[in-house]
């Protein structure tokens, strides 16, 4: 009853094996108890593990990549957690300052050190979408436990902007301000020019009539 299902991207080919669990009622093509998985990246070793470094591994990458399309890179993992992840510099491929992704991986074996390895922005795709599709396969019931997916805080979305672009407005409405004020102050005021005082008015008296 041992069963195994293969995902497989140009760079990356991802491989799980386990047992349908009877006890919850899944059927005989449903893994339910994960026995291994295992995960071939091109140019870099074999990965193995348990299911908790398999949960691990979806929590960091995926999070990730959403952060990435959305152009606010970021690291993800606690450095006590089995698997971080975060963008670096790279001169692969000759091209200097070429950004590049890292995955680190922490063995729960004592006195192993971790494993690191750098991914292309092609190679992390391939290993996205390996990832997508164990997830979303209605034939692995793992209950995987993921963060929900959630839209990002409006404090990572003005962050995509960069700090040059978002002080360029507020820069351009003192300067608007100071130029206005400058010319008011160049420009003289009219003087007041002075009015003739005007004679008194002469009220016309009746005249006089002589007595009869």
């Amino acid at each position: 009853m041992k069963l195994s299902y293969r995902y497989e991207q140009t760079s990356c080919r991802l491989r799980i094996d386990g047992l349908p669990d009877l006890s919850a009622g899944h059927g005989p093509e449903v893994i339910g108890i994960l026995s291994g998985w295992e995960l071939d990246l091109a140019g870099h070793p074999s990965l193995e593990g348990k299911r908790d470094h398999l949960q691990a591994l979806l929590a960091v990458v995926l999070p990730y990549a959403r952060h990435l399309v959305s152009s606010v890179p970021r690291p993800m993992g606690a450095a006590t957690d089995p698997v971080q992840m975060e963008p670096v510099s790279s001169s692969r491929g000759g091209l200097r300052n070429r950004q590049a992704h890292r995955l680190r991986l922490l063995s729960s074996q004592p006195e192993t050190q971790p494993l690191e390895l750098s991914f292309d922005d092609a190679e992390l795709a391939d290993l996205v979408r390996c990832l997508d599709q164990l997830r979303l396969d209605p034939r692995v019931q793992l209950g995987f436990s993921l963060p929900p997916d959630r839209p990002l805080h409006r404090r990572e979305i003005l962050e995509r902007v960069p700090l040059r672009q978002r002080l360029a407005a507020p820069a351009a409405g003192l300067a608007a301000l100071a130029i206005t004020a400058a010319f008011g102050l160049m420009v003289p005021l009219p003087r007041r020019t002075a009015t003739p005082a005007a004679s008194p008015a002469v009220t016309p008296t009746s005249p006089l009539t002589p007595p009869r």
